[in-house]
């Protein structure tokens, strides 16, 4: 029986991924949010409340110049690659404690080519921090990754085949940004970026958005049957000890990562466990991202991936699928749009609404995991 206290997903939007000459991010979150109201039935006029987010593109409250002039409530969040996460917490929240029964969330960005270019200063670094490099993600998340290798016996093997199954994945998605297949050795073939990485190893900063509208008590029980239910949202900040992005040092005893911590903690709030998940979406800024964070969300143990890849069990037709859409690798990320893509493809999929993606098998749990800098995670379980 669905209760008061049930939160559910009752109709979702999106504006293609990719590059948009002369479309402001703004008009992509308006396009995405009509979208996301259209399949709901709803009117923008019978919203509630609103949260969303963009890191480059504007502020996400503006969208109502567009919408409508109804002085809604809404809050804007910004949050590194955990934007469009926080937005959704947000809005959880207001409506789990009652405060909306119907609340809109919206996450955009538009992001010029080339590598993403973040200030030390802004994220209370020292100078010296980007003179030696650091504040290029793809050096750290190469670190991190090669550490991961070394401890745990990942091949580069199963970071290319994590690669080649994303670009795949995008050709099936007519939302992707990059739909051209790619094999294994052209993934290893190419450039090498920052070892063991190479160049189709890596996402590349986009454009898009993705829009939400979510539902309790009386307009969730009257939602139409296609309703995907929220059981859990949770968000966490690193602790001492967790080796993040944007760290100044490598700490002597390691701590539980923030994905561990929320992943532990949204299935906990659901009632479930790992292994009641039939697909997930996990931030895949690069291969190794989707490598570490099925372990760190105890999808499997550590060391397992290498022989879960390899098998195929991510793939589509296996027996965990994830990041089904071509996750970041072949969406690129703009930053407040992909944690709310991830939930947008877990809608599709529980709906059985995925197209030529579609996993051949009823798939009636779904997890999604997005991860920011300098280390904050939100992750969330689905379900039909």
């Amino acid at each position: 029986m669905t209760g008061v206290e049930d939160v559910g997903i009752i109709g979702i939007g999106i504006h293609p991924f990719g590059r948009h000459p002369g479309v402001p991010g703004l008009e992509m979150a308006a396009v995405a949010a009509r979208s996301a109201l259209s399949d709901a039935g709803v009117r923008w006029e019978e919203i509630d409340f609103a949260a969303g987010g963009s890191d480059a593109a504007g502020n996400a409250d503006t969208t109502v110049a567009a919408l409508g002039l109804t002085g809604i409530p809404f809050i804007n969040v910004k949050n590194g690659c955990a934007t469009g996460g926080s937005a959704l917490t947000t809005a959880h929240a207001m409506l789990s404690a009652g405060a909306a029964d119907l609340a809109l969330v919206v996450g955009f960005d538009k992001h010029p080519p080339g590598a993403f270019n973040p200030l030390p200063e802004d994220w209370g670094l020292g100078s010296w921090y980007g003179e030696t490099g650091l504040m290029l993600t793809t050096q750290f998340f190469a670190m991190k990754i090669q550490r991961y290798m070394s401890e745990h016996a990942i091949s580069a093997s199963t970071l290319a085949k994590v690669a080649a199954k994303a670009f795949r994945n995008g050709a099936a998605n007519p939302n992707a940004w990059r739909r051209k297949p790619l094999s294994e050795q052209e993934i290893l073939s190419s450039r090498m970026l920052n070892h063991p990485l190479t160049q189709y190893m890596f996402c590349s900063p986009g454009e898009g958005a993705v829009a939400l509208v979510l539902a309790r008590g009386k307009r969730l029980r009257d939602s139409p049957q296609r309703t995907v239910y929220l059981r859990s949202v949770a968000f966490r900040t690193r602790k001492f000890g967790s080796f993040e992005v944007f760290s100044p040092s490598i700490p002597i005893q390691s701590a539980p990562s923030p994905t561990a911590e929320a992943a532990a903690a949204a299935f906990a709030q659901a009632g479930i466990g790992p292994d009641d998940v039939d697909i997930a979406q996990l931030q895949d800024t690069e291969s190794g991202a989707e490598v570490m964070h099925l372990a760190e969300t105890g999808l499997c143990q550590h060391g397992e991936q290498e022989l879960l890849i390899q098998s195929g069990a991510t793939e589509i037709a296996g027996r965990l699928p994830v990041n089904t859409d071509g996750g970041c690798l072949a969406n690129g990320e703009p930053i407040g749009a992909s944690g709310l893509r991830q939930v947008h493809e877990i809608v599709l999929q529980l709906r059985g609404e995925a197209g030529a993606r579609q996993t051949p098998e009823p798939r009636r749990v779904g997890f999604t995991q997005v991860y920011g800098a300098p280390g904050v995670s939100a992750c969330a379980v689905l379900s039909r």
